[in-house]
């Protein structure tokens, strides 16, 4: 019989895969680096869901993107300190992007908004050595068009603080969200568009999230290599955007996916975010979860990714 077309281009993967292990070696000395994004615990305090990770054997964190005003979100000393007793690093900030501060709004108000946001974030990530931050070009939650001008606007409006990526030391990672949550780039292929619209070398990286890449990719793995050297993050959920393992979601083929393109090596992350499904998941980092839960999801997904990537690597 013959195989489907999504097994087609999994095979190509897992052919060129098995090449790469058996003439390079060298290649597969260092694991994927693994981190978290903490913004789906809501508003835990930072103290406990740093235990948490530190017991799940995470070393990185992707922090809340939570300096929505001057007076508000994470203090750099007392995040260090935190950070720091539980042996843990930053590795990126996970910036958040609603109507209040789009930068494709139509209205200036909201577009100077993100951009005193985004200068808020960075001073704050280059203060507790973030790597990367996490751009999303529109609305979280908005998935209707303000009209036919928004990716101009938008890539008029990050041109303004795209210089000041590079003063920092921190890489902005553009991230396609599937098209029920945000009305522009939802694709690899819209991201690299966009970037290449900016035209900045301030804004030259992708974090990517399989949970909408099942939704707007006709292939991950494939997405994924197409992304290559520009990819500095990944957003991990399982299909039912749960832990990892509690799903459908080809896992295996992502792990491959990673290794053709280099992505074991420092700087670069797979950071889980599962966040359940629906339309806009930021009422989530209000809430008051359940510790419980919270430590079965983490542990399950830590415990998931590395077994799969072991039977693959070993």
């Amino acid at each position: 019989m013959k195989p489907q077309n999504f097994q087609q281009k999994n095979k190509h993967i897992q052919l060129a895969f098995a090449s790469l292990k058996k003439n390079h070696p060298e290649r597969f000395q260092q694991r994927v680096n693994l981190s978290w994004s903490n913004w789906g615990f809501g508003i835990e305090p930072l103290q406990q869901s740093a235990e948490r990770l530190q017991n799940a054997g995470l070393s990185y964190i992707e922090l809340h993107g939570n300096h929505y005003g001057p007076s508000l979100g994470y203090q750099p000393k007392e995040t260090l300190q935190v950070l720091g007793d539980h042996g843990i690093k930053v590795a990126g900030i996970c910036g958040m992007f609603s109507a209040d501060n789009d930068l494709s709004s139509n209205r200036a108000l909201n577009r100077q908004e993100a951009i005193d946001y985004i200068r808020r974030e960075l001073d704050f990530a280059q203060a507790v050595d973030a790597g990367y931050m996490l751009v999303v070009p529109g609305a979280v939650g908005r998935p209707k068009a303000y009209d036919q001008n928004e990716l101009e606007r938008s890539v008029e409006t990050l041109r303004i603080v795209a210089n000041e990526f590079i003063q920092h030391g921190v890489k902005a990672a553009i991230e396609p969200i599937r098209s029920e949550e945000v009305s522009l780039v939802h694709t690899i292929s819209d991201a690299k568009a966009y970037i290449s619209a900016l035209n900045h070398p301030g804004v030259q990286q992708i974090n990517a999230d399989v949970y909408h890449m099942q939704a707007e990719e006709t292939h991950i793995g494939e997405a994924l290599v197409d992304a290559g050297e520009m990819l500095v993050n990944l957003h991990m959920a399982d299909s039912n955007r749960g832990a990892l393992g509690d799903g459908s979601l080809d896992l295996d083929t992502i792990i491959m996916a990673l290794y053709l393109i280099g992505y074991n090596m420092p700087g670069r992350y797979v950071t889980p975010e599962p966040l359940g499904p629906g339309g806009d998941p930021y009422p989530a980092m209000y809430g008051k979860p359940d510790p419980a839960i919270l430590d079965r999801m983490v542990f399950n997904t830590i415990r998931y990714f590395h077994e799969r990537e072991e039977a693959l690597v070993c």
